[in-house]
């Protein structure tokens, strides 16, 4: 936790971001429930606003942009992570931009 607020304090961070794991009807899941209790503790430790983004298909894209460039190289995994991040915070971009 202290990692993140550090973070947010040195990057002078306006908006966090936190993607939602929602399963594919729309519910929150055990993963969705365990993220909010994590935000709910951040939010305790920050002034910061924190908004969610449903991040369902968001790997499924990543993986398909890395497919599209032939990413064959060592952790993988943390790309996928990396580009659905982004993918997330994009779409964020969008619709409040």
């Amino acid at each position: 936790m202290k990692a993140i607020t550090d973070i947010i304090s040195q990057q002078q961070v306006k908006q966090v971001i936190v993607g939602l794991p929602r399963l594919m009807d729309g519910n929150l899941g055990k993963q969705a429930e365990k993220v909010k209790a994590f935000t709910q503790k951040l939010c305790s430790h920050t002034e910061v606003p924190v908004e969610f983004r449903d991040e369902r298909l968001t790997t499924v894209s990543a993986k398909r942009l890395m497919r599209a460039i032939n990413t064959k190289k060592p952790g993988r995994k943390a790309r996928h992570d990396a580009i659905a991040a982004a993918l997330i915070l994009q779409g964020y971009l969008d619709e409040e931009h």
